[in-house]
C-alpha cells in the first residue's frame, strides 16, 4: 500500500491542531478515520477498526494513568514533592544544589505529571536562588530537564506507557532501560548545561499574581493539605513504591530467565509455557508474585493505596475528602487519557489498513535503522505539532510492526522513541511558554535554555539506546 494514507493522515492531524486549534484527541480520530477509508477499508471495518484499537488501549494503559494520577495528586497536596525537594536540597548542600534539583526533579516526575511536577517545585527553585543568590537559570534548569526526561522515558506516565505496549515491550523493563537513560540524560541536559548559566542572570522570579493560568491537573487543592508537611522518609518511600515493585518484577524475572514470558500476551498458553521454564513449584509461585507485584496496574495501585495513609488518613485527613481529591485528580487526565485511546485508535486502523506493514517493508528494504527511524519521526512530529505525547503515539503506530521485525529490543524503541519526542521544542509546546513565563525570559533566551536543554536530553536519550543496543545489554523484555 502506498504512503499517501499514512502522509495524508499525519498532514491531517497538523491541519486540525495547528490551523484549526482542533484538540489532538478529536485530530487524531479523525485522522484515524481519513487513513482507513483512504486505504480502501469499507466504512464499518473502519469504525471496528477504531473502536478496537481504542479498547485495546485503555485495556492497557487506562489503570496505569488514573493510579499515577492519584499518587501523583497525593504527593502535592500532601506536601511530600516539596518535602523532597527541600530535604534533598540539604542533603546535597549549597554547592552541589543543582544536583539537588537534578535528584528531585526524577524523584518528583516519577509519578506526577510534568506540568504539576513543575509548578510544586518551581517556588522551591526561587527560594533557594534568594537564600544562595545563585542564578535562577542554574537551578532551574535541572530541574526542567529531570521532569522532562521522566515525562519522556518513564513509565507510568502517558507516552512511553503507551508505546511500550504498542511495541510489545515489559512495562517494568521500559523503566529499567528509561531510568539507565534518565540519569545521565538529566545530567548532560540539566546539571552540565545549567553549569554553562552560572553567571548568567536573565531569569527572575515571577509574581504570585502573574502566574499563567495552569491547567487542571497542576493545580494544587490548597485546602487539603495539613499544616505540617511529611517527613523524607515518609514522602520518599510512598514515591517509590511503584518502582520498587517494578524493579523487584524484573529482578525476579531475571533471576528465574522468565522475563520473555508474559501473563497478557501469552494468555491461555502462559501457565503451560512457565510450568516449562520453572518445573520447581516453590520457584515457580515466586515468578508469579514477582510478575503480579511488578505489573505497573498493581504497582501503583499499591502505592496509591499506600499513600492514602501515609499520606492522607494517617496525617488526619478524612477518607471523604480524600475520595474527593482522588475524584478531581481523574477528571484532571480524562483529555490525557482520550488522546492516548485516538492514538491507538490510529495505530490500529494504520495496522489494519496495511500501511504499518508497508512502511516496515519499504524500511527493511531501504535498511533503515528501526531507532533512528523511531527517533527521527518522533523528532519530526514534535517539531510540527509541539506535543510530545501526540508526537509518540502517532510514531508507535508507524514504527510498531518495523521494530517488531528487526530484532530490535523493543524497550530500546520506546526509549528512542520518547528522546525523539523530547527533540525540539518551540513556540506550539506549552512547556516552552510555561517555562518563558516563570522565569520571566525572552523568546530568544528561551530558545538558548529551554529549546537546547529539551534537544540535549534528547540526543543522550537516542544514545544511550543505540549504545546499549551495541552493547548487548538492556533489560530482557
Amino acid at each position: 500500500m502506498p504512503l499517501l494514507p499514512v502522509a495524508a493522515g499525519i498532514v491531517l492531524v497538523l491541519v486540525l491542531v495547528l490551523v484549526v486549534r482542533l484538540d489532538a484527541f478529536l485530530a487524531l480520530l479523525l485522522a484515524a478515520v481519513a487513513v482507513g477509508g483512504l486505504a480502501g477499508m469499507a466504512p464499518l471495518a473502519v469504525l471496528d477498526s477504531v473502536l478496537r484499537g481504542i479498547g485495546a488501549t485503555l485495556g492497557n494503559v487506562v489503570l496505569v494513568l488514573v493510579f499515577g494520577a492519584m499518587l501523583g495528586r497525593l504527593l502535592e497536596e500532601s506536601g511530600a514533592a516539596a518535602t523532597l525537594g527541600t530535604r534533598l536540597t540539604r542533603a546535597f548542600g549549597p554547592g552541589r544544589a543543582p544536583l539537588a534539583m537534578a535528584a528531585t526533579g526524577l524523584l518528583v516526575g516519577l509519578p506526577m505529571l510534568y506540568n504539576a511536577g513543575f509548578l510544586v517545585l518551581v517556588p522551591l527553585v526561587y527560594a533557594l536562588g534568594a537564600a544562595s543568590g545563585l542564578p535562577l537559570l542554574y537551578l532551574g534548569v535541572p530541574l526542567a530537564a529531570a521532569l522532562s526526561v521522566a515525562h519522556g522515558f518513564l513509565p507510568p506516565h502517558p507516552a512511553p506507557t503507551f508505546v511500550a505496549f504498542a511495541y510489545g515491550a515489559s512495562v517494568h523493563s521500559t523503566l529499567l532501560v528509561g531510568l539507565v537513560a534518565a540519569v545521565p540524560a538529566a545530567l548532560v541536559g540539566g546539571v552540565l548545561f545549567g553549569a554553562r548559566l552560572r553567571h548568567v542572570h536573565w531569569a527572575r522570579p515571577i509574581a504570585p499574581d502573574a502566574a499563567p493560568d495552569a491547567s487542571p491537573e497542576a493545580t494544587p487543592d490548597a485546602t487539603a493539605a495539613p499544616s505540617a508537611p511529611p517527613g523524607l522518609a515518609v514522602s520518599a518511600l510512598t514515591t517509590l513504591v511503584p518502582v520498587l515493585l517494578m524493579l523487584l518484577g524484573a529482578v525476579v524475572d531475571v533471576a528465574a530467565g522468565t522475563a520473555a514470558l508474559d501473563p497478557v500476551r501469552d494468555g491461555a498458553t502462559f501457565e503451560g509455557r512457565l510450568a516449562a521454564a520453572v518445573p520447581e513449584p516453590g520457584v515457580r509461585r515466586l515468578v508469579v508474585a514477582g510478575k503480579l507485584l511488578g505489573n505497573a496496574n498493581v504497582a501503583l495501585l499499591v502505592a496509591v493505596l499506600v499513600g492514602l495513609h501515609t499520606l492522607g488518613t494517617r496525617r488526619g485527613r478524612s477518607m471523604e475528602a480524600l475520595m474527593r481529591s482522588m475524584g478531581r485528580a481523574v477528571g484532571s487526565i480524562a483529555m490525557i487519557v482520550l488522546v492516548i485511546a485516538a492514538g491507538g485508535a490510529l495505530s490500529q486502523v494504520l495496522r489494519d489498513g496495511g500501511a504499518a506493514d508497508y512502511v516496515a517493508r519499504q524500511a527493511r528494504g531501504l535498511r533503515l535503522d528501526p531507532l533512528l527511524l523511531a527517533f527521527g519521526v518522533a523528532a519530526a512530529l514534535r517539531l510540527a505539532v509541539g506535543s510530545a505525547t501526540v508526537a509518540a503515539l502517532t510514531t508507535a503506530g508507524i514504527v510498531a510492526p518495523l521494530g517488531a521485525s528487526s530484532g530490535t529490543p523493543p524497550e530500546l524503541l520506546v526509549l528512542a522513541t520518547g528522546a525523539g519526542s523530547l527533540m525540539f521544542s518551540h513556540f506550539n509546546d506549552t512547556g516552552f511558554w510555561m517555562f518563558r513565563e516563570y522565569f520571566q525570559l525572552t523568546i530568544r533566551q528561551t530558545f538558548a535554555t529551554w529549546s537546547v536543554m529539551e534537544l540535549l536530553v534528547a540526543l543522550v536519550g537516542l544514545t544511550v539506546a543505540l549504545g546499549l543496543r551495541a552493547l548487548g545489554s538492556h533489560p530482557p523484555g
